[in-house]
């Protein structure tokens, strides 16, 4: 299995819309390249800060070509292929083989509460020629992974790695030493939320799904290395750097928040998709403010304008 493709900052950007829901293909390009340049392990192209739910499979085919031609092999793509149907997702899988990508990430998305044996039937199904990583997100999914499910899919060929939602504990080392018990050797663990990277990074877990990368991905990839390095204070640091941030994701979703932090960062503008909204105008002084401490704190590595 490709252990590797799942290890170390894999960052997530916007999946970029006109007011007409048309996609920014030129945006789209100027947020790839920094990601790029700032040197991140892969990109995350369609998860759920791309949107992926709410664009049409021809969108998504669309966003993935204009990526792929973008990115053009300097970094590794991972590309969710989450549908409410299977046979969807297994169109956009086989597409993503087609089109160049590099890895899968497939979240169980569901209106009707799904068992885990249709949970499984469905994984079963979508991997095929692409290494695969599982999709933990019981926030938006409503649907959370069990060790013994996670433990099963992991037998399944081509299934690589898992993404996992923060513990509620906060106990990262032994979540993570429990579920490394009962995976294969070379089966991937990562954590997303943003703000319990820094403790997730530090108990030794292969990868940080990062909402912020997609946008900062200096700055977080600083983080990461400076955890991958056992710089327990380093990494400190950065993470107070970001708490500004963390705490504006924290209160209204990091979706909304980063539409607005690429309006102050310079490099675009994109309406995300309704019914949802972008962040009430008052909050532009936050935003910009929790970029002005990352950047005072960080340094040029925030890749920042300001």
């Amino acid at each position: 299995m490709t252990m590797t493709l799942f290890t170390g900052l894999s960052a997530f950007p916007l999946t970029p819309m006109d007011d007409e829901g048309r996609l920014d293909a030129d945006l789209l390009g100027r947020t790839l390249d920094r990601i790029v340049t700032a040197g991140a392990d892969s990109i995350g192209l369609l998860g759920s800060t791309g949107g992926y739910v709410y664009l049409t499979p021809e969108e998504r085919k669309r966003t993935l070509r204009a990526a792929v031609e973008c990115v053009d092999g300097r970094t590794p793509l991972i590309v969710g292929v989450g549908a409410l149907r299977t046979d969807t997702a297994e169109d956009l899988a086989r597409d993503a083989k087609a089109m160049g990508a590099d890895g899968l990430l497939l979240a169980p998305v569901s209106y009707q509460p799904l068992t885990e044996e249709e949970v499984f039937r469905h994984f079963e199904a979508v991997a095929g020629d692409l290494p695969l990583c599982i999709y933990n997100n019981p926030g938006t999914t409503r649907f959370s992974f069990s060790p013994d499910l996670i433990a099963r899919l992991a037998e399944i060929p081509n299934v690589a790695a898992v993404k996992m939602p923060l513990p509620a504990n906060g106990d990262y080392a032994g979540e993570l030493r429990r579920l490394r018990a009962m995976t294969p050797g070379g089966f991937a663990i990562g954590y997303s939320g943003d703000w319990g990277a820094k403790d997730a990074l530090l108990a030794g877990v292969d990868s940080w799904y990062s909402v912020a990368a997609g946008l900062l991905p200096g700055p977080a990839l600083a983080l990461v290395r400076a955890a991958q390095a056992g710089n327990a204070a380093e990494a400190e640091r950065i993470d107070s750097a970001f708490q500004p941030l963390w705490a504006l994701f924290r209160e209204f979703g990091s979706y909304r928040v980063m539409f607005m932090l690429a309006e102050v960062l310079g490099i675009g503008h994109a309406s995300p998709p309704r019914p949802i909204l972008p962040l009430p105008e008052a909050c532009r002084g936050r935003v910009q403010a929790a970029l002005e401490h990352l950047v005072d704190v960080v340094g040029d590595r925030a890749e920042s304008p300001i």
